[in-house]
């Protein structure tokens, strides 16, 4: 397999397009919501674009698709859902999809929640997972459930420990503070955040992030933790392990 490199495009105030090459004049894509910064990353680089790989339907990651496809003729992939037109290839959980102008494949995993549609893509010890999950946190619940968005962390959880996390927003450092309001005392968090703020104050992004990490600080990854629990319960008692608890903390998230 080919080595990747992969690089965020700052878009808007918080979005990154995730751009994948191997060494080669042609890339891919994730998510361009905006298509004026991909083109001149291109331009400067003297890149080819061949494929636009979607994770949900949402302006700020499918806005710059048109022009970009038009002018590159890429091959656009994304989930099933009529308000993310003129896909090539539309995937579902488990397909494959391959990449061959970057010998790159990646595996498809239907993690709704966030959106109904929403897909991940995973390989290459790498998981584009759009706003489903974010380093310390979870995408705000617009179309599904907490229990589809349980199923899907948790399905992200079982990924190998050591998989880098590139999430489409730049949400870390709120979403740490956040988090210490759930778990004041977790170590990895006080740590984590530690480091989130000195990156965040040189000018530095915060991701990939990796899962194990994730898995030690991130709230919504924890919902069956007897501390997220008991955090939960004292704003809902009846809040019980797993998508329960990840209901009330999601909402304690959304008013914070």
């Amino acid at each position: 397999m080919p080595a990747i490199n992969i690089s965020a495009i700052p878009a808007f105030q918080d979005n990154y397009i995730w751009l994948l090459h191997t060494g080669g004049k042609e890339c891919a894509v994730v998510d361009p919501g905006d298509a004026e910064p991909v083109r001149r990353v291109l331009q400067q680089t003297g890149l080819r674009l061949s494929t636009i790989l979607l994770t949900h339907h949402h302006a700020d990651h499918i806005g710059g698709v048109s022009s970009l496809a038009e002018e590159w003729h890429a091959k656009l992939v994304g989930p099933a859902d009529a308000r993310i037109p003129a896909l090539h290839s539309v995937v579902g959980q488990g397909d494959i999809v391959q990449v061959p102008e970057l010998g790159l494949e990646f595996k498809v995993l239907e993690v709704p929640g966030h959106t109904r549609s929403h897909i991940a893509f995973y390989g290459h010890g790498s998981l584009f997972c759009g706003d489903t999950l974010f380093s310390v946190g979870c995408g705000r619940l617009f179309e599904g459930t907490a229990a589809q968005m349980q199923q899907s962390l948790d399905k992200m959880a079982a990924l190998p420990s050591d998989t880098l996390v590139y999430c489409a927003h730049e949400y870390t450092e709120a979403n740490c503070r956040f988090a210490l309001e759930v778990e004041p005392k977790n170590p990895a968090l006080l740590a984590k955040t530690q480091r989130v703020r000195a990156a965040r104050a040189a000018g530095k992004i915060t991701l990939p992030s990796r899962l194990d990490e994730e898995l030690a600080v991130n709230p919504f990854l924890r919902s069956r933790e007897s501390a997220v629990i008991h955090a939960a319960q004292q704003r809902n008692p009846t809040a019980s392990a797993g998508a329960s608890t990840l209901q009330v903390i999601r909402q304690w998230k959304d008013g914070y």
